[in-house]
């Protein structure tokens, strides 16, 4: 079973009489619910088996796979790839990397089973900054109690069982809080309450709840890992979701620019259609250059989880940079579609809805700000041992769809490496014989952004390596995941040879450059020729009922 099995069980998503179709996703969001046949389906493809470990029985071999199959189902209804697909993974990585083998074990049997696993993260009150959560864990004879409160929690109240994170001690730092993994069944009920739903205006069918404990006991064995350690087993277990995340946010941003397609070859103006207009033409072709870059770079970083383990920063770079090239592609298009862009039924409704769900998964689990704070800290020491020094990655992290060995959760490190081999690859391909074309204009540009990076880095104080850092400091952390993805784009085109277009790579190149500011690498003439190109491609997919992304599989829709 794989991606390709499940886009033909969900079936043509414009057939109005598909139960599994955009009419029926559209009506279960008006009732704000979960997509009830959806959950049926992946039970029968047992969807929940690719987020177990295949020595534990499931499926889960390669993040690449994942993320498709993930990417496929996102596509059709983001609320059921969150409320039923990565809720569960998200809890679950977090026991394959620090759970026991009896934890291991049972875990996947719910999983198998078709039950579900809830990630009690988050508070209201701290929201990301899970350093302050206030909620605690006790030891009192022999047991834990937990009191404190989690909220805006997916599938909380529908969930079998719960990694939630708790406070075990009250001395600051990265050793006073743990993890626990509770079955919801054994909670006693006089010592929990749910809190009602939260309402959303992006995945409003996802179950988002909270829950009120109040000295509920919980075995000595819930602990999950060591006691002190839940920071640090969050951070390697998260390094996986958020490679996972930009991966699959493709998938919407995919039905919204099918969707923007479809309507200006259909919508007759002026004597023509919209598709005849420049402006609208580029538009397009801007946003399918945007997706393509979202997917080189995820692609690489899903790599880099069974290459490189130690993706500390590659992995927050990534959601952080991603997501807001998803979520200007998904706002550039609705300037194209106009008042189609708002409405909540018609042909074209299924847009509205892809742009609103897109924009929670842009920050779930940490903010694109966190990303940055994430990331600064580490950027002094990379700009004055590693960058313009290092050697590049390896070929095999480039070759999308190559040979890897099997996902090892455990293996993944907190600490960042002392080498930058991305960074390494664009100095190695940005400092090759020049030839006068864009792509080689295009792959200096990024060179000499590097060595203005690098001197600007170098230079940052102490202050401004903290969540307290300058606005400059951060918009330092911003151009270096630029780089990264460029190095990403760059090398994934150079290993493929002829199989990925010369104009998507131009097109992809100078958007990312874009986002560097300064004075365009292409000339005029040759953008509006570049984007002609890329908007007859993306045109030519769509009609061939063929996917944007890189792999340019044949859908249903």
């Amino acid at each position: 079973m794989g991606a390709e099995e499940l886009d033909a069980l969900l079936g043509d998503p414009w057939d109005e009489k598909n139960p599994l179709g955009y009419a029926a996703v559209l009506d279960a969001d008006e009732r704000h619910e979960m997509l009830a046949e959806g959950e049926r389906l992946l039970d029968r493809f047992c969807m929940n088996a690719e987020f177990v470990p295949a020595a534990y029985g499931g499926r889960l071999t390669r993040a690449d796979r994942l993320a498709g199959i993930q990417r496929t189902l996102w596509r059709r209804d983001p609320c059921l790839g969150l409320g039923y697909g990565l809720s569960s993974f998200i809890a679950s990585v977090n026991i394959w990397t620090s759970g026991d083998e009896a934890q291991r074990s049972r875990a996947a049997e719910l999983l198998l089973n078709n039950g579900r696993i809830a990630a009690a993260f988050h508070e209201l009150d701290h929201g990301n900054d899970f350093a302050n959560a206030e909620f605690t864990a006790r030891r009192r004879d022999g047991r834990w109690l937990l009191t404190g409160r989690k909220e805006i929690v997916t599938n909380l109240r529908r969930a079998e069982a719960i990694v939630l994170f708790a406070r075990t001690n009250e001395a600051a730092g990265s050793r006073s809080h743990s993890q626990f993994l509770i079955a919801r069944d054994e909670l006693p009920a006089a010592a929990v309450r749910d809190v009602p739903r939260f309402l959303s205006s992006g995945m409003r069918g996802v179950a988002l709840g909270g829950m009120d404990f109040t000295d509920c006991p919980v075995p000595a064995d819930a602990l999950l890992g060591a006691e002190g350690q839940g920071m640090e087993s969050a951070l390697r277990a998260y390094q996986i979701t958020r490679a996972i995340t930009p991966a699959v946010s493709v998938g919407p941003l995919d039905t919204a620019l099918r969707a923007a397609l479809g309507f200006t070859l259909e919508r007759r103006l002026y004597g023509g259609t919209a598709a005849d207009i420049p402006y609208v033409r580029a538009v397009i072709a801007r946003a399918y250059a945007d997706l393509l870059a979202i997917d080189a770079f995820s692609a690489v970083v899903l790599r880099a989880l069974h290459l490189s383990p130690a993706i500390a920063l590659y992995a927050p770079a990534a959601k952080y940079l991603t997501s807001q090239i998803a979520l200007d592609a998904v706002e550039e298009l609705r300037s194209v579609l106009g008042a189609q862009g708002y409405l909540r039924q018609g042909p074209y409704a299924i847009y509205q809805k892809m742009a609103r769900d897109i924009a929670p998964a842009t920050f779930a689990h940490i903010s694109r700000t966190g990303c940055l704070v994430m990331i600064l800290p580490h950027l002094p020491r990379l700009a004055r041992r590693s960058w313009l020094k290092d050697s590049p990655a390896a070929e095999e992290l480039f070759d999308l769809g190559g040979d890897l060995p099997p996902l090892e959760p455990g293996r993944l490190t907190v600490g960042v490496p002392p080498a930058d081999a991305l960074i390494g690859t664009l100095a190695e391909i940005g400092g090759r014989e020049p030839d006068g074309g864009p792509v080689s204009r295009l792959a200096a540009r990024f060179l000499d952004e590097l060595h203005a990076l690098r001197d600007a880095c170098a230079a940052l104080p102490p202050r401004d390596i903290t969540i307290g850092a300058a606005p400059e400091a951060f918009a330092l952390a911003d151009r270096y995941t630029v780089l990264l993805a460029a190095a990403s784009v760059l090398a994934v085109w150079d290993r493929a040879g002829d199989r990925y277009g010369e104009a998507e790579l131009i097109g992809v190149l100078d958007r990312l450059a874009a986002r560097l500011g300064g004075r365009s690498v292409l000339t005029a003439a040759e953008r509006e020729s570049t984007e002609e190109r890329l908007f007859a491609a993306v045109t030519e997919r769509h009609l061939d009922h063929k996917l944007f992304d890189l792999t340019a599989r044949v859908t249903l829709g």
